[in-house]
């Protein structure tokens, strides 16, 4: 019997700072709700964990690329909200750049009989 395989696609390293970035861009978002609408944005094919997601938080707010405010949700629950700044805007068309640069090599490299010369 073969192993169970998960359907779900490990975070490549480097590539969930611009998740967060680009999450942010649609407006502030608590740490919960940016984790669902990667995992949902990405039909369930990414799912960033806890223990990932605040330190990258932690790290993109101490680079000034983020903010970071408590304020009470739609359940008058206190969370703390993130926000893009504009250092992250820039630092996402940097990374968005970079990214489509990867996955244009990578499809072709997947093309059948790989890049001609």
């Amino acid at each position: 019997m073969s192993p169970r395989r998960s359907t779900r696609a490990t975070i490549l390293p480097g590539t969930l700072d611009l998740l967060i970035l680009r999450t942010l861009v649609f407006g502030p978002l608590h740490g919960h709700g940016i984790g669902k609408h990667i995992r949902q944005t990405s039909e369930d094919v990414l799912q960033v964990e806890h223990g990932s997601l605040y330190p990258a938080l932690q790290r993109l707010e101490r680079d000034g690329l983020i903010t970071s405010k408590w304020a009470d949700d739609r359940r008058g629950r206190e969370m703390k909200f993130y926000r893009l700044t504009p250092e992250g805007r820039k630092q996402l068309t940097v990374e968005e750049s970079r990214w489509k640069k990867i996955a244009r090599a990578m499809a072709r490299m997947l093309q059948p009989g790989g890049v001609t010369r």
